[in-house]
């Protein structure tokens, strides 16, 4: 009676997750799943795309804007004056009109357009770093997904192997071969998978919602993925990689022209040493004498103050200009270790996954396989079979592990290197 109650509750446990899986399954609308399919949208819809690409647009308005003279100034003018001259009866009245124009000293618009064309450089290195970052993140997540389903997958199937050890137990259990403890171990390690397809799925869901995110569209757009994740090949040895890092990094490339600004910059700053101009000219006319007339004025600054003023603006662009050269440095070093750890497991990957596929799992597969066989007839007890059967989901599992390891090691190379494999 007690074995009766148990699969009752048992068969009613499976039954809600079945109808929990199906509703699951049809709550959202199915999307097109190629990756290139993915890249293409994220690159044309994310917001971070797009807004580093206005920065870099808005960057380059900039630079015709530094190379500009300042605008030019009109004067109008009217002078009236009286004295206490009895005698006076003509006073003064004089109109005036001229024009103006500040002129920097030479070389000072040229410096600065030059910095902030370094700086629009700078800005498009740096939206081309955050398109490649987006899209590795986006290859980091839909490989997660594809490792999620097929242990979804793995699992299912799985599942069906239990119901059928289980029927086994009940049968050998019937026959008096079998402990009834058999029975509930199988009926155990089931409602566990059913616990960690619960878990699977809701991981599932989450990460669909985290591509739809950077693809900037609705969350519950469900993704599919592919039966098999096929293997990237490196393509180039390591020092071929330290190569491309130096000569087409989008990072490293901000970097130096940002280290290239500071240079003009500190150009910039001495040449406030130098006096800047303003030149006018303006036609004078007095109405009462009936004269007119003009006059050319010619005003220039004094850097009068250039021991508080312009010495200290260039020990700080000095500055400035050796913290971005140790940021460059940094930023070197700092890709160049990713650069290789990445290769490295690249490679480990590789490895193991020509091993398991090839070595391990035929092996547990021969292992259960035989097992199974012989538990029928009674040589083989059920811990045993458990234990073979966990070994072979555990080394598939391992294998579409390495598989999306290697792939991800894959992407971050191409995230820093800026090509693509």
């Amino acid at each position: 009676m007690k074995l009766i109650n148990l699969n009752k509750l048992f068969y009613i446990g499976i039954l809600i997750y079945l109808v929990y899986a199906s509703s699951s399954a049809f709550a959202s609308t199915a999307s097109p799943a190629a990756l290139s399919y993915l890249i293409q949208e994220a690159v044309q819809s994310n917001p971070q795309i797009k807004a580093a690409r206005e920065r870099w647009l808005a960057a380059k308005d900039v630079i015709p804007q530094s190379r500009s003279l300042p605008d030019p100034k009109v004067d109008l003018g009217y002078i009236h004056m009286t004295g206490n001259n009895p005698m006076d009866v003509d006073p003064r009245r004089e109109q005036m009109i001229g024009v103006s124009q500040e002129i920097p000293f030479p070389a000072k618009l040229y410096v600065r357009g030059k910095a902030a064309t370094l700086d629009a450089k700078r800005i498009e290195a740096e939206y081309h770093t955050i398109r490649l970052t987006i899209i590795a993140q986006l290859k980091r997540i839909y490989y997660d997904l594809y490792l999620v389903n097929k242990s979804i997958e793995i699992f299912q199937n799985n599942q069906l192997l239990l119901d059928k050890i289980e029927r086994s137990a009940r049968v050998n259990y019937s026959v008096g071969k079998a402990p009834q403890q058999d029975i509930y171990r199988a009926q155990t390690e089931i409602s566990r998978l059913l616990m960690r397809l619960v878990m699977l799925r809701q991981e599932r869901a989450s990460l669909e919602a985290d591509i739809n995110r950077l693809l900037n569209r609705p969350l519950d757009i469900t993704i599919s993925t592919p039966s098999k994740l096929s293997i990237t090949p490196l393509g180039f040895d390591l020092n071929k990689f330290y190569r491309l890092v130096d000569l087409q990094s989008p990072q490293l490339n901000a970097q130096q022209k940002n280290v290239e600004k500071s240079n003009q910059e500190i150009r910039l700053s001495k040449l406030d040493y130098y006096p800047d101009i303003e030149i006018g000219a303006g036609r004078l006319r007095d109405t009462a004498m009936g004269t007119q007339g003009y006059q050319v004025m010619l005003t220039a600054t004094i850097p009068l103050y250039f021991a508080s003023k312009q010495n200290y603006a260039v020990r700080e662009k000095l500055a400035r200009y050796n913290a971005d050269i140790e940021d460059l440095y940094s930023t070197h070093r700092d890709l160049s270790f990713q650069v290789k750890n990445a290769f490295l497991l690249a490679q480990r990957s590789a490895q193991l996954i020509h091993l398991i596929q090839y070595t391990i799992i035929p092996q547990a597969t021969l292992t259960f396989r035989s097992s199974q066989a012989n538990y029928g007839v009674g040589k083989v007890d059920f811990l045993t079979l458990l234990n073979n059967l966990l070994t072979l989901q555990d080394n598939e599992l391992e294998l579409h592990g390495e598989i999306v390891q290697h792939e991800k090691a894959i992407a971050q190379l191409e995230e820093i290197t800026g090509v693509t494999l």
